[in-house]
């Protein structure tokens, strides 16, 4: 069932000045509920934009992005949580205390938020750090208890904009690994921008690839394989076929962007 569409949206920063800015124009997308999207496209084409967008942190200029039905007017963490590349932990927090924040911020009691939080830790495999602080903990695993806290909203969906980015290569292989599992148990929407061709595909249902500013929906693929997968995936001919299409289409797009 389609839960988020986006009709027709443009978003024009400094609207109706001389340096007026399309970040993204005339972008039409449906998500399904439990279904992973990944985004990807040139720096600047407005996929964090878009993902705003999406998640009520930003209003379109043109056009609507609607929520099971209901026009998204600002943010709902019910209906979509973030993650972002930086983690926004609250170092004198434990991690309790952190991964039940968007809960306590969303109006939960402290003992709601305290549970829900142990129960998402639990989840991510961080049950047994509850009490330490991130200073304590990895890149990793300060990324998970950042998942911890936008899974303990229960939201419908969750919209993460370079959730590894910050993460080493090797750190963000086995991060992935792990989440992909995860989330394919939660259950929920996920709509992640990233810069990864492995990461894009590996993670995905559909990949969305834009085009230079401003951004417009390109090509969509899907991804012949069932969630979750095992890295086996990444040595299959569909995985290759898919990495050298996409790294083509972008290559194609940086070159249009360098005329």
């Amino acid at each position: 069932m389609t839960q988020l569409v986006i009709d027709n949206l443009t978003v024009t920063y400094g609207s109706g000045t001389d340096d007026a800015l399309v970040a993204c124009a005339g972008i039409d997308l449906t998500i399904d509920e439990g279904e992973f999207v990944t985004i990807i496209g040139p720096s600047g084409c407005g996929k964090s934009t878009l993902l705003h967008c999406m998640g009520g942190m930003l209003q379109p200029s043109e056009g609507g992005v609607f929520f099971g039905g209901e026009r998204v007017v600002k943010p709902n963490p019910r209906n979509a949580a973030f993650v972002f590349q930086d983690y926004s932990l609250f170092p004198w927090k434990s991690v309790g205390e952190n991964a039940g924040m968007g809960l306590r911020f969303a109006g939960a009691s402290k003992a709601d938020a305290a549970a829900a939080a142990a129960q998402q830790l639990d989840f991510v495999g961080l049950g047994d750090f509850a009490d330490r602080y991130p200073r304590e903990l990895s890149g990793g695993m300060q990324q998970r208890v950042a998942v911890a806290r936008a899974l303990a909203l229960e939201p419908k969906m969750l919209l993460m904009d370079e959730p590894f980015g910050a993460l080493d290569e090797q750190t963000r292989r086995n991060l992935g690994m792990d989440l992909a599992r995860i989330l394919a148990e939660a259950g929920q929407a996920v709509v992640m921008i990233t810069h990864s061709l492995d990461e894009a595909i590996f993670w995905a249902d559909r990949i969305i690839v834009m085009s230079a500013r401003p951004g417009r929906i390109a090509e969509e693929i899907r991804v012949p394989a069932p969630r979750p997968r095992d890295l086996a995936f990444m040595t299959t001919q569909p995985f290759q076929d898919i990495r050298v299409h996409l790294f083509e289409q972008l290559e194609q797009v940086q070159g249009a962007v360098a005329r």
